[in-house]
């Protein structure tokens, strides 16, 4: 990417700046900026410089992943949105609608779990034949005894 060709070098935020106005550490900026999830430029000094809107950016990322959204579903979202610029309000509510079913479905199993919590604690490899959870119908047991979903895949 060329340098300076999405800022104005006057507004534009170090990467010290940016971690503590995120509330992130500058590994995790290094990081997100791997994954394409976030963007710089380079000075003259090859110093990482952020546009403002990168702040944005982070809260949207820190959001989901507050809820359990995995980055890979983060970053697709983000795709969509411009990479220098800072999401509308417009934006986020296409990003949170089309995370909802993704909570939806987390949501549904978390309640299942907690509910069936008690029948589940003393099995310790889940694979009992009354087990809703993760093995209803026993169909684990068609494929050995013990705890088959811990065993190494040839």
């Amino acid at each position: 990417m060329a340098t300076n060709d999405f800022l104005d070098i006057n507004a534009a935020l170090k990467v010290g700046e940016v971690a503590k106005r995120g509330d992130v550490t500058i590994a995790t900026l290094h990081f997100y900026e791997k994954k394409e999830l976030i963007f710089s430029n380079r000075n003259n000094g090859n110093q990482r410089l952020y546009s403002r809107e990168v702040l944005r950016r982070i809260a949207i990322i820190k959001a989901g992943q507050n809820v359990g959204i995995p980055l890979i579903e983060i970053k697709q979202a983000l795709s969509v949105l411009p990479k220098f610029a800072a999401a509308t309000q417009e934006d986020w509510q296409v990003l949170s609608s089309n995370w909802r079913a993704t909570l939806d479905a987390k949501i549904k199993n978390l309640v299942l779990l907690r509910d069936q919590l008690e029948n589940c604690i003393g099995c310790g490899c889940l694979s009992v034949k009354d087990c809703p959870i993760r093995n209803p119908g026993d169909v684990l047991g068609r494929q050995g005894s013990g705890a088959v979903l811990l065993r190494a895949k040839p």
